[in-house]
């Protein structure tokens, strides 16, 4: 639709294009960057989102499809993810085990669940999420068709304040943060760390569960193997670079989805050289974040205390 867009008013669309698909790009980012956020909160780092992403992709189009309510499959994505953040939480906090590799088997055991049920549901065409026309101010159909939003964009905006107030203003935020900066100091105050990162890493789970049915029922809005593209690892490289911060996570988010967005806005208005190149551009990002933040003369400001430890 914002390919649409831009071939409708030329060179002028490029900017309405690119606008619009930081929009759509960027909901899957948020929920999943949000989910993450939760989750390294308390200390542990869930490196399965991938798998939990395609699960929950698979999981809303098949119930969107099967039911005929796109919003019972956004319940079905994120009832979804939750279960594999129950497997998750669990096993990452067993003895001797590593988070890295509880994430990898995550993230192979999640895309296969999603390969093997979701085959039925390659071809068939499951009902959408209804979206928001904010281009009615608009009597270009082209203005129109590029700000169709989902509401699902608008929910992941309202959740990135609420997280930051959960976080700075309730006993259970001072409980995860209590758990993921000093887990002994935690113990001392009586608190459970194995409850807390469980209830964390399946909350987080769960929006990015969600993440996954924005991709399958509202952008791109189909479901197939490759749907998510990687997103559920970017994920982890934006929390860093939003430094644990949800609203700066919402802020990261669209960065993202801006990038994915270059590509496809340049393609439609005839611009193919360096196509590939320019869907490369979050990927590219990731890289530099990661090697900025990776520097050893650099102190990561807001990284949870015992993230990555085994305590």
């Amino acid at each position: 639709m914002a390919a649409e867009a831009v071939q409708a008013i030329g060179w002028w669309g490029v900017p309405l294009a690119i606008i619009a698909g930081t929009m759509r790009g960027g909901t899957p980012f948020l929920f999943v960057s949000l989910g993450e956020c939760l989750t390294e909160k308390s200390g542990k780092i869930n490196l399965g989102l991938e798998g939990t992403l395609l699960t929950g992709a698979m999981a809303a189009y098949g119930t969107s499809y099967l039911t005929g309510s796109p919003w019972l499959g956004v319940l079905a994505a994120g009832v979804a993810g939750a279960l594999l953040g129950c497997i998750h939480g669990w096993l990452s906090q067993q003895l001797r085990v590593n988070d890295v590799a509880v994430g990898i088997a995550m993230i192979i055991f999640g895309s296969g669940v999603a390969f093997f049920f979701g085959k039925p549901f390659i071809q068939p065409k499951a009902t959408q999420l209804p979206t928001i026309d904010l281009g009615g101010w608009s009597d270009t159909p082209a203005i129109q068709a590029a700000l169709q939003i989902s509401p699902l964009f608008l929910i992941g905006l309202a959740i990135a304040p609420l997280m930051a107030w959960f976080f700075k203003s309730t006993r259970w935020g001072l409980f995860i943060r209590a758990v993921g900066d000093s887990p002994e100091a935690a113990r001392a105050m009586g608190v459970s760390i194995f409850k807390v990162r469980m209830l964390s890493v399946v909350a987080g789970s769960f929006l990015a569960g969600i993440g996954g049915a924005a991709l399958s029922l509202y952008y791109p809005g189909l479901w197939t193997e490759r749907i998510s593209s990687g997103q559920g690892l970017m994920a982890v490289a934006l929390v860093i670079f939003a430094r644990w911060n949800p609203i700066a996570c919402l802020w990261a988010s669209l960065l993202f989805g801006g990038a994915q967005a270059i590509g496809p806005a340049l393609q439609s208005i005839g611009i193919e050289d360096g196509y590939y190149l320019f869907n490369a551009a979050p990927y590219v990002l990731t890289l530099v974040i990661m090697i900025l933040t990776c520097s050893p003369k650099r102190t990561l400001s807001g990284v949870p205390g015992a993230l990555g430890t085994d305590t």
